[in-house]
């Protein structure tokens, strides 16, 4: 089964590339900085991994906010979305983008749009409100076959998926 990514490149679906492809996109800047399936058991390895694709990247000290908002997306995936989602880390055109997917019911209505500030003594509530706050932009699709969230934050200065695999370049 193929999944288009971006307009041009067909890559294979979460859990069926070889290692392979996998190495082709590092070779050549394309594609992805991270696209992966994740469950209950894989949210502090999946933070590390993001943090780790970050590493290079011109955040400044909005870096470890990015990191907490993708952190609070991925556990609501795994506490009332199913389980499990698929998290996919890309840059374009000057912005990072992390879109988490999970396949569970929806997100009820009521809680679509930007959350108020939670009361000191609510018990949950903070994780879509974190991302608000941390994330330049939010996006969400929701209904009953699962829900999309997308996190943006914008670089510092534009840096290319190779940049990220082989430093930035001589020619800035």
């Amino acid at each position: 089964m193929e999944d288009s990514v971006g307009q041009n490149v067909l890559r294979p679906a979460p859990g069926r590339e070889s290692p392979d492809v996998d190495a082709s996109w590092r070779q050549t800047g394309d594609g992805p900085l991270l696209d992966r399936v994740f469950g209950q058991d894989d949210i502090t390895v999946l933070r590390h991994e993001v943090l780790d694709r970050l590493g290079r990247l011109a955040l400044g000290d909005r870096r470890d906010g990015f990191v907490l908002a993708v952190n609070e997306v991925i556990t609501n995936v795994v506490l009332h979305g199913g389980g499990g989602g698929r998290l996919v880390l890309a840059l374009t055109a000057g912005d990072l983008w992390c879109t988490i997917t999970d396949s569970g019911p929806g997100i009820p209505e009521e809680f679509q749009r930007p959350p108020e500030v939670p009361e000191a003594f609510d018990v949950g509530g903070r994780g879509i409100w974190l991302a608000y706050q941390l994330c330049d932009e939010v996006t969400m699709a929701t209904g009953p076959i699962g829900t999309t969230i997308g996190l943006k934050i914008g670089l510092m200065t534009s840096h290319t998926a190779s940049d990220l695999v082989n430093g930035p370049s001589a020619t800035a």
